[in-house]
């Protein structure tokens, strides 16, 4: 496929091209229909939904407030409504307004605070928030804060409100991509290279946007799908395109043709990509088994991102490499290939190093990092899910300042009331008993409609304090039961407790879901049973680490100004499920491209040392080059003016950072190396029936050698003699000999042949079966380790061998 992409590439491009505006043209002339249907089955608080459904058939548009307050005197004051009274009038005259219920009517006197400086009026849209149209929550804005001045303060808030404060839509997407294009271009130090990922993400989240654009006319898919598929498709499609554009320059330096380098690029790293790519879905669809319909949305979007970010990265790419051709490189790396020929396969500089200095102290490595994760986990002990709203909104925008108003002149609990809604006639003891129940400021019964009553109650505490959801629990346990009658605690504060309780309940079984198919995956991929067991523990790892961050941010409020956001509280229900999902599923990823280089190196050499520190020392560098790409992608939205999609931003920027910096780079290579060679172990009778999962190609042969070591031993005899040895002396670069090192002869495909102990001299001896191409392996520490092809004729062949220190050398 890749080598047709690559032969066909003005098609394929033009095809993409084709794709992408056909989508584009077709959604904007379709629009959106994003549905927010939020729906909690066997709670409380959907009981006394639909009773209020019941109660109150024709629902009216998204409802928002003007508050307004004096500084001196009283808000009935003639000043006051001569200026408020016109401009509310002119708010009600505007087209798409349904109604103004001001508090200077027949009914209006609750809402006015007791103090009397502090009032507000409701502004019923004629449509949801999310259908109202921009200009005109616009002009209401301007003709209440026109009424302000002069001692009277005019504030807005609501959900129509939030939008028109919002950030112009792109500007997170701007700035996430603008970074990342810095990185890239550090990473490659060519501008055309630079590009490349960025095309790639570019096609895949403008076509999965468009998707998710098409799909919302067929199902309900909620608007923060969109948010989430731009999220995780510029991150995985900026990510995928950095890994297979490395191992296709990686190609050419060495020395291929371009098309050969891309063909060989795309049936190494593409492969992972393609498996990377899986592993992520798996993770987004592990959503689905919380039963929380309104993710199913959230999971076809963000799936449908991430498979067209794939699908971009292993047709799109390869013809955009035949574009290019060498121009992949940069002019000083053309000129040192055209000078010097092709470099050798040898990974030096500071990933070698750090590859060897983890072999060298693999406990302490990995005890640092143990620790260094659990001091930052600590603050995970006090999570506490809640809903977020507009009192977490900055400081300066109107729709806090509202908040801190209505809070301030009518109590903390006003901008969360409960409703109690009675299947009948509500009796006086029950509005008596809720009345006299610790934390409530305040009762007022409605009459009865359609046969339900609605209690309205005011707790004394914000809808984010703790002791509003103790108060909840006292009304549902105790206080109705007694009095005898069917009712049930409603309102957005009661629907939120209800839904961090359910996600609660069942995130256990959600991440034992993707841990357990995460597994299955690695197993199939790696044949063994140790590598995706220490990938789920470190998954694990990380996502306690990352929430733990979380905690210390918005629950505490540590640095909480310096991200432009208003005060801390409880984290936000639907979080840990999402973050979660595609925490694994990206986390997944790296461990794909690390241990994929590993046992591809395992495979050639049999060498688990060596397997670890090459894999390391040659994938190191590209995934924190990923890391930082999607950390600054995902920090970006923070400028998003959202405070949820800000807190998801920096819980997965903290989770991608520490996954990819300290247990990738450090813990995972460091555990590899205490366990050793069982990283590989397979029990035998699980190795037959496992079905093969081939994230590496098979071994190509080796002209003028099989690569198959024939077996001349006769039934019950010893090896057979030797055909033909490989001799020589094992050296460090001053020419010095060196005593123990570890070479080992082995087949094409990894079969070990002969293993001997160099002398004090350097010298040694393997014997060779048959003459073909055979890899010669050789490790000593502190040197570093080299490892080769080798073609064996009829007769002995000599081969001396150079150690240098801090030098990795790969056989691809």
């Amino acid at each position: 496929m890749a080598r047709w992409c690559y032969r066909h590439r003005l098609v394929v491009v033009l095809l993409w091209v084709g794709a992408l505006l056909g989508l584009g043209a077709a959604a904007s002339s379709a629009g959106t229909n994003y549905a927010n249907v939020f729906s909690l089955p066997d709670t409380d608080s959907k009981r006394a939904y639909d009773l209020m459904e019941k109660a109150f058939p024709e629902r009216a548009g998204d409802t928002d407030t003007v508050v307004w307050k004096v500084e001196d005197g009283s808000v009935r004051d003639a000043s006051v409504r001569s200026r408020m009274e016109p401009a509310l009038a002119a708010i009600g005259r505007m087209e798409g307004v349904g109604d103004v219920t001001g508090p200077y009517g027949p009914q209006g006197a609750a809402q006015i605070s007791r103090d009397g400086r502090t009032a507000y009026a409701q502004v019923t849209f004629a449509e949801q928030a999310d259908a109202v149209p921009k200009e005109l929550v616009e002009d209401v804005v301007d003709t209440a804060e026109d009424a302000a001045g002069d001692g009277l303060r005019v504030e807005l808030g609501g959900q129509a409100i939030t939008r028109v404060q919002e950030p112009p839509t792109g500007t997170a997407e701007l700035v996430g991509v603008l970074a990342a294009a810095v990185v890239l271009f550090v990473a490659f130090g060519s501008l055309l290279a630079m590009l490349l990922p960025i095309v790639i993400a570019v096609f895949g989240v403008g076509t999965g946007m468009f998707g998710t654009q098409l799909i919302s006319h067929v199902t309900n898919v909620p608007e923060l799908a969109s948010l989430l598929s731009t999220l995780i498709g510029l991150g995985v499609g900026i990510d995928y395109a950095l890994f297979i554009v490395t191992r296709h320059r990686r190609g050419i330096l060495r020395g291929d043709d371009p098309e050969e380098a891309a063909v060989t690029a795309l049936d190494t790293s593409g492969r992972a990509v393609l498996f990377a790519g899986g592993t992520v879905c798996i993770a987004l669809a592990g959503m689905l088994v919380t039963n929380l319909r309104f993710l199913d949305g959230v999971v076809i979007g963000t799936s449908l991102t991430v498979v067209l970010s794939v699908l971009a990265a292993v047709t799109l790419l390869p013809a955009l490499l035949g574009l290019l051709g060498h121009r992949v490189l940069s002019r000083r790396q053309r000129r040192t290939l055209a000078a010097r020929g092709p470099e050798t396969d040898r990974t030096t500089g500071l990933a070698a190093r750090w590859a060897a200095g983890v072999e060298r102290r693999p406990r302490s490595t990995a005890l640092l990092a143990v620790v260094l994760m659990a001091a930052l986990a600590v603050p995970l002990l006090s999570l506490r899910l809640g809903t977020v709203d507009q009192g977490n909104d900055g400081a300066s925008t109107t729709t806090r300042k509202a908040y801190d108003l209505l809070a301030e002149g009518f109590g903390p609990g006003f901008n969360g009331p409960l409703q109690v809604v009675v299947d009948g006639e509500a009796s006086n003891s029950l509005v008596t008993a809720v009345e006299r129940t610790e934390g409530v400021a305040q009762v007022a019964s409605m009459p009865p409609a359609n046969g339900v009553t609605v209690i309205q109650v005011v707790p004394t505490t914000s809808p984010q304090d703790e002791r509003t959801d103790r108060l909840i629990d006292v009304l549902r346990e105790d206080v109705i039961p007694e009095a005898g009658v069917r009712a049930h605690v409603g309102g957005v504060t009661a629907v939120s407790k209800d839904f961090a309780s359910v996600t609660g309940d069942r995130l256990p079984l959600f991440i034992g879901t993707i841990i357990g198919l995460g597994f299955l995956l690695l197993l199939l991929a790696f044949r063994s049973l140790v590598v995706p067991l220490t990938a789920a523990v470190m998954n694990l790892l990380a996502a306690a680490a990352s929430f733990g961050v979380l905690v210390a941010i918005f629950q505490w409020g540590w640095g909480l100004d310096l991200l432009g956001f208003g005060r801390e509280g409880p984290i936000a229900a639907f979080l840990p499920i999402i973050m979660l999902s595609l925490l694994f599923g990206l986390s997944m990823d790296y461990q794909v491209f690390l241990v994929s280089r590993m046992h591809e190196e395992w495979v050639h050499t049999r060498d688990n040392a060596r397997a670890v520190r090459v894999g390391l020392a040659e994938t190191s560098r590209v995934i924190n080059s990923a890391a930082l790409i999607m950390v600054c992608v995902f920090l970006a939205f923070v400028l998003s003016g959202d405070y949820a999609a800000g807190m998801a931003g920096v819980g997965l920027a903290a989770a991608v950072a520490l996954d990819a910096f300290i247990l990738r780079t450090a813990l995972v290579p460091a555990v590899m190396h205490l366990i050793g060679k069982a990283n590989w172990w397979l029990p035998a009778g699980l190795e037959k029936r496992l079905p093969h999962l081939a994230v590496e190609p098979k071994e190509k042969e080796e002209e003028g050698g099989s690569g198959v070591v024939p077996d001349t031993r006769a039934p019950g005899e010893g090896a057979a003699p030797a055909a033909s040895v490989v001799h020589g002396f094992v050296r460090t670069v001053d020419g010095d000999p060196v005593d123990g090192a570890a070479v080992t002869l082995l087949t094409s495909g990894g079969r070990q042949v002969d293993r001997v102990v160099s002398l004090a001299d350097g010298s040694y001896i393997v014997s060779v079966p048959s003459p073909g191409t055979y890899l010669l392996a050789v490790t000593a520490a502190p040197y570093g380790s080299r490892a080769g092809r080798v073609t064996v004729p009829g007769g002995p062949l000599v081969h001396d061998v150079e150690l240098a220190p801090g030098e990795v050398d790969a056989v691809n």
